[in-house]
């Protein structure tokens, strides 16, 4: 449940995790025909067969492995190793099975299907190790560690603190906690951690130094201390977590668990923790690199529309909040003849005189934006997730709509669960941007990759045209 979040080297992670799935069915073919260059066979049909199934069955196992989003993103060597030599058993027992089932096990030389089977199985061992090891490597890189405080100290936060700062697979950086009381008052022991302030100085600090986690760790008399530091932290993006557990409050993703043997609750959390987050990239970059290689005449046929239709820049710029809050800059087609990005930002109504020609037509069909799949392969938004406000409405809404800022846990989306629900295009009344933001948090809690494949099929359906598109 605390397993590492991707903060940077998103792309690298996704493309290594993309090689854990491809590599053994190529290491696996490779080797036959290895050995049959060392023992001077030709590769005829019987052999392309074995070769194509073996490969398919050890693609197959190796998708099913990486597609169980559940699964923890490191494992330990020996375990590691341990489910690579029964997945490779799994293989050579079904292409046993259909080999006697076919009665075709004579046309195959028996010392090349026994060498190649003993020595695929230290050569798939060493390629997952290695894979894994870059995997950790990348993601335990101290720029991608979560800066962490604690509320309350206690045998329970000292002892989790020291854990997380002595093992760098939770990818955490401890920087210190936070209590009513004094520090004469307080146990520290040797810990090598700072007194932040008191509990009523929490949220300010968390929004003036870009903090990622809080573990909560006050005593259960304190609860409704507990409810109103919850409520005191809905304006920042950080992930929250409670010792012990409690089930009393709005929960995003919540789920118990444990780190180091500690109890601990998630009360608030990000989807996409461990492999979760690697699929979500993966599949972020091989559908949007897709999308942009099949839809570059269409890009391009836009662009020339926009720039000879009207004065202005092909692409708008816009300042947005994306993942935990920061800026990023998102790109559209331009629609207007205003480029607006200030501290007010009137919204687009129907009939607005403000849009061009092409631009209405470009906007009722969504094509405006297509160039945030370069935003995408950026990593600085998603496919799929609650759509990016700008600034101007971002401050507005933080302010008087509770649990607003809870929607940049994640990346900001093209689509999203609240676009397939109606929820898009101008939000005249403040009762309808909660309504949006109520999808989105729902989103948070239910995520999996399947609800992204049907939010992206609806959102294709929708395509052709929506009434609230203007």
């Amino acid at each position: 449940m605390t397993e590492p979040v991707i903060l940077k080297h998103s792309f690298v992670i996704a493309c290594v995790a993309l090689l854990q799935i491809v590599v053994p069915p190529l290491a696996v073919v490779a080797s036959l025909y290895a050995l049959l260059l060392v023992f001077g066979m030709t590769a005829d049909g019987s052999i392309q067969m074995l070769a194509g199934l073996s490969a398919l069955l050890t693609l197959m196992l190796s998708s099913r492995r990486s597609n169980n989003t559940n699964a923890p993103i490191f494992s330990g060597s020996l375990p590691l190793a341990i489910g690579v030599i029964c997945r490779w058993a799994v293989v050579l027992a079904i292409l046993l099975a259909v080999g006697y089932s076919a009665k075709v096990t004579e046309q195959y030389s028996r010392r090349l299907v026994l060498t190649w089977a003993m020595a695929t199985t230290p050569l798939l061992v060493l390629l997952a190790l290695i894979l894994d090891r870059t995997m950790w490597s990348l993601l335990c890189d101290p720029s991608n560690a979560r800066k962490t405080v604690f509320v309350g100290m206690n045998e329970t936060s000292q002892a989790l603190s020291t854990q997380l700062m002595s093992r760098m697979e939770y990818c955490m950086n401890v920087v210190g906690f936070f209590d009513d009381r004094s520090t004469d008052r307080l146990n520290v022991g040797d810990l090598n951690l700072r007194w932040l302030g008191k509990l009523q100085d929490l949220a300010a600090y968390v929004n003036t130094n870009g903090v990622h986690v809080i573990f909560i760790s006050l005593p259960m008399r304190h609860l409704q201390r507990v409810r109103d530091l919850l409520d005191e932290l809905r304006d920042t993006t950080a992930s929250i977590y409670y010792l012990p557990d409690i089930f009393v409050f709005d929960l995003i993703q919540s789920r118990t668990g444990e780190i180091a043997g500690v109890p601990v609750v998630a009360l608030c959390e990000t989807p996409f923790y461990g492999y979760r987050g690697v699929i979500k990239r993966m599949t972020d970059i091989v559908i949007s690199a897709g999308l942009l290689l099949l839809g570059s005449p269409i890009l391009l046929v836009i662009a020339f529309l926009v720039g000879t239709s009207s004065k202005g820049p092909i692409i708008f710029r816009q300042r947005r909040y994306g993942l935990d809050g920061r800026e990023f800059v998102v790109y559209k087609f331009r629609t207007m003849i205003v480029t607006e990005d200030g501290k007010t930002i009137a919204q687009a109504t129907r009939d607005d005189r403000r849009v061009t020609p092409i631009g209405g037509f470009l906007r009722r069909h969504s094509l405006d934006e297509l160039p945030q799949l370069i935003n995408v392969l950026q990593g600085r938004m998603s496919l799929v997730g609650p759509r990016p406000h700008a600034i101007a409405h971002n401050e507005e809404y933080r302010k008087v709509i509770s649990g607003y800022m809870i929607r940049h846990k994640v990346l900001p989306g093209i689509t999203g669960l609240a676009q397939i629900n109606g929820c898009r295009g101008e939000t005249a009344r403040l009762e309808e941007m909660q309504a949006r933001v109520q999808l989105d948090l729902e989103y948070l809690r239910h995520w999996s990759p399947i609800l992204d494949l049907k939010i992206l099929a609806l959102t294709a359906l929708q395509f052709v045209r929506h009434e609230k598109a203007y």
